[in-house]
């Protein structure tokens, strides 16, 4: 087990104890640990098999043993023990916004409450309003939280639907009855939730490929399992369905079951007006709805199907009824950006603020992945949560990012780390003077402690945007999918004003973010803004995020030349300049 799944499990032990009353010295004494481990600078595996963990102030004998068994066993007894003890409700309980273990413990010592259900019913008697530390306002957001959790049961986040499938998709496609496969549905369409996942393989012998996928490990229950189609729950409570038809159905299946609703719609209607019949088995020469293989018009790939209605082909991701129709009769759509055109990201955090890595270890991680920059840009001084530099840590940041540029240069390497700041959009001013800012190669302007008020937010923004020294909005509507709704912001608004000042707009591939939202982009891009890809990184494996990143934008019809940092080092530092 590798040191950040380690840091992970010690983190959730002192949530647990938290829950459970613990004394706070020790469950401090987790998370102090994790964030230990976070920041070593050599292989855990390597302190432990030396035997030297105990050296590292923080890390008495219990903890030792502990990491020990977790990196040798991959496992944890007191871990198990320890949650097998706690209420499932109580846990279940912290993925409610703003309820935390210290208020759980409080609800379940004096209301009793021990799961959502109870909370509620809390809630809308009144009782938790009456409690020392929680009040009226409290109890109508716990409400709130419970709504939304509720509302969101049923949907997953677009990243972990991928994590989930990709596994089967691979084991699908080296099963020697399995001709062609493909991911379906709202996931292969990139929508950023997503119900739930939808496969799709061809195969002469469906029953088969069928057992083989009912038997993959990660699933959980079986839930339906027929001749040409299985049905299960995968590890995190998603669905997954997958259909298995004949080789030559394979592509109207594919296009019918990705959909969307409204873009099968328009299709079929095309296909009606020109004489044919299409649905999920064929496209046919009739005037009624058929399977007749005689009547089928044969079609090898979804292109096929596209040219036989007088379109160009049409990427998945744009199929929403939101305008391909018109561009693909015209043979106009944009050729669209791929994750391979991202050169780096201007939006990242290191251990200087709550980021988890050095400014050196950044540097080797991105140069290896054959990147050509990567922006620096940690909190500033009002996010004290998130340890926000002042001017002076800043300035001594700085410094550092020289000194590992030149030692980059001397090696004959052309990876730069570029310096900058996320910088907090206060209420009446940005969170740093000009004078600094003007030092920065790369500023992103960030709204952390919005306003309920849609007006405030919105000028806000407009006045970050209008500073001469801001390249970038972050996360323009602070969303949190599945979690937070955004706040209140007249988005045309900002867009307008990016495109008078020239600042660029960022498309934060944070998978609980996608922020900003893929339906806005098409109007930005009408007005001239640019995106900015960034995965709003606090730890190194977060580069993977530009992937998710790139098909977002995708969605929302970018180019490469509608993105910042699809650009060349060269030609990126005559933007900033």
């Amino acid at each position: 087990m590798d040191k950040d799944k380690v840091a992970e499990i010690l983190m959730e032990i002192g949530v647990l104890l938290e829950l459970q009353g613990e004394n706070p010295f020790k469950t401090r004494a987790y998370a102090n640990a994790a964030r230990t481990l976070e920041g070593l600078g050599e292989p855990l595996a390597t302190l432990v098999a030396e035997k030297r963990l105990g050296e590292i102030k923080g890390i008495g004998e219990a903890l030792e043993q502990k990491i020990t068994e977790l990196v040798v066993t991959g496992k944890l007894k007191y871990y198990e023990e320890l949650k097998a003890s706690i209420p499932p409700g109580l846990i279940e309980m912290l993925g409610i916004s703003g309820l935390g273990p210290k208020k759980i413990q409080a609800l379940n010592k004096k209301l009793g409450v021990d799961s959502i259900e109870k909370l509620a019913a809390a809630c809308q008697a009144g009782q938790v309003a009456e409690l020392d530390g929680f009040g009226e306002k409290t109890q109508a957001n716990l409400l709130e939280g419970i709504t939304l959790k509720r509302t969101y049961a049923s949907q997953h986040l677009l990243s972990d639907a991928w994590l989930a499938a990709e596994p089967l998709l691979e084991n699908l496609r080296q099963h020697p009855d399995v001709i062609r496969c493909s991911p379906a549905g709202s996931l292969r369409r990139f929508k950023e939730v997503i119900g739930d996942i939808d496969l799709l393989a061809s195969s002469k012998n469906a029953a088969a490929v069928i057992d083989f996928f009912v038997s993959q490990p990660g699933i959980v229950k079986v839930l339906a399992k027929g001749e040409t189609k299985g049905s299960v729950i995968l590890a995190g409570g998603i669905q997954c369905d997958l259909r298995v038809v004949s080789d030559a159905e394979f592509p109207f299946a594919l296009a019918y079951f990705t959909g969307s609703k409204e873009h099968n719609i328009v299709m079929r209607q095309r296909a009606i007006q020109r004489g044919l019949r299409l649905n999920e088995y064929g496209l046919f020469q009739a005037s009624a709805e058929t399977r007749d293989p005689k009547l089928l018009v044969p079609c090898k790939a979804e292109d096929d199907i596209f040219s036989k209605l007088d379109l160009v082909f049409v990427p998945p991701e744009l199929r929403e009824d939101h305008g391909e129709f018109a561009a693909a009769e015209k043979a106009a759509l944009p050729r669209l950006i791929e994750w391979a055109d991202l050169k780096g990201a201007l939006h990242n955090h290191s251990n200087w603020s709550d980021g988890h890595n050095t400014l050196e270890e950044i540097a080797e991680f991105m140069d290896g992945l054959g990147l050509e920059y990567w922006a620096i840009t940690d909190h500033s001084q009002s996010s004290f949560q998130a340890n926000g530099l002042d001017a002076l840590r800043l300035r001594q940041q700085l410094a550092e990012v020289k000194r590992i540029n030149a030692r980059l240069a001397d090696e004959g390497r052309s990876f730069r780390l570029l310096t900058g700041s996320e910088v907090d959009i206060l209420k009446e001013r940005l969170d740093f003077e000009d004078d600094l800012l003007a030092e920065l190669e790369v500023v992103v302007a960030s709204l952390h402690v919005p306003s309920s008020r849609e007006a405030e937010n919105t000028k806000r923004l407009i006045r970050a945007a209008e500073n001469p020294f801001i390249h970038q909005l972050g996360h323009l509507t602070g969303r949190l999918l599945l979690e937070r709704e955004p706040y209140p912001v007249n988005v045309p608004a900002v867009i307008d004003a990016c495109a008078a000042t020239g600042t660029w707009i960022e498309l934060n591939c944070n998978p609980s973010r996608l922020d900003l939202d893929w339906r806005h982009w098409p109007y930005a891009k009408s007005k001239g803004v640019k995106c900015v890809i960034n995965p709003d990184a606090h730890r190194n494996v977060h580069a993977g995020f530009l992937r998710l990143g790139a098909g977002l934008a995708r969605k929302g019809w970018l180019t490469r030349a509608d993105v910042v940092n699809a650009q060349p080092l060269k030609t990126l530092v005559g933007m900033l300049a």
